[in-house]
């Protein structure tokens, strides 16, 4: 396969076809802070629940000095509706390391991104790209699916043999806009269960396209997806306690709650006991239990 060829197409495609999203644009295109804060919030959370969030956490923490001293509870409280709690604590916690170690400047490099708290490998390598420019490659699973369907058609592999073809097709120039069309044609056109391989710009050269064109065989869609692990039941688990808990907090005077009114938010208490659930909220930093009384940190 022609690599040069699929990356023109690609790249030509996101040119006309690009999503409007704020984190590509100015003031916040190219700037890391955005970067990072975009792609922390879209871990597990999609798009469109994105972008007014993303819009109202700038707003309020400008920078990551501005974030490093808010305080914790502030980041918590405009992270209502985006689940996964954790994230904006770690948030915090690395802008604190930026502005202490780093004098307040994003790492430019994977290795150093990476050494900072809350980040992974995919998350290092899209500031890197999508920030500085870096041409390391960038796999989400959108990319994982694209790119498995374009090589290995219909039978998806494992994903450690899908993850060198990002290496493989990785341009010698626009990293940045290459992965971000991936992910687009994966978001818009390749998608799970109804790919839409009419509308794909490299359909003539995509080894799935011939099986999936029609769009009418999900099964099949489903059966080219590189695995990846179900999200378990969310109802009765400890993170639907956890988020109870921290949405009611959110909710609460700045006194916070009584341990009392916590017991009282649930009809039926999980299997370990509420006790269990506020001290893994106290260890995680996103909860203060002092006098009986529960509150935001």
């Amino acid at each position: 396969m022609d690599t040069a060829s699929v990356n023109r197409l690609v790249l030509d495609w996101y040119a006309a076809n690009a999503r409007d999203l704020p984190w590509r644009r100015p003031p916040y295109l190219g700037d890391a802070y955005a970067v990072l804060v975009s792609e922390v919030m879209l871990q597990q959370t999609q798009v469109d629940r994105t972008v007014p969030k993303f819009l109202d956490f700038m707003a309020r923490f400008p920078s990551v000095h501005a974030l490093a001293e808010a305080p914790p509870g502030d980041v918590i409280a405009l992270w209502s509706g985006m689940g996964y709690n954790n994230r904006a604590v770690r948030l915090q916690r690395l802008a604190e390391v930026v502005v202490a170690d780093h004098a307040g400047e994003i790492p430019r490099d994977v290795d150093t991104l990476l050494t900072l708290p809350g980040i992974g490998p995919y998350t290092a390598s899209a500031v890197a790209c999508f920030a500085y420019g870096a041409s390391v490659p960038v796999v989400d699973t959108n990319i994982y699916r694209v790119l498995s369907r374009l090589v290995h058609g219909v039978q998806a592999p494992s994903r450690a043999e899908v993850e060198p073809l990002a290496t493989e097709f990785l341009p010698a120039t626009e990293a940045s806009s290459w992965h971000q069309a991936l992910m687009d044609i994966g978001a818009t056109i390749c998608t799970v269960q109804t790919p839409r391989c009419m509308l794909c710009p490299v359909r003539e050269t995509c080894a799935a396209a011939p099986a999936l064109q029609d769009g009418t065989n999900r099964k099949l869609a489903e059966a080219s997806v590189p695995y990846a692990p179900k999200q378990a039941k969310f109802a009765g688990s400890s993170r639907y306690y956890r988020g109870r808990i921290v949405e009611a907090l959110r909710q609460a005077p700045p006194g916070g709650l009584p341990l009392a009114g916590v017991d009282a938010l649930f009809s039926e208490p999980p299997a370990g006991g509420l006790p269990q659930i506020i001290d893994s909220l106290v260890r995680d930093g996103l909860a203060i239990c002092e006098c009986d009384t529960l509150r935001l940190p």
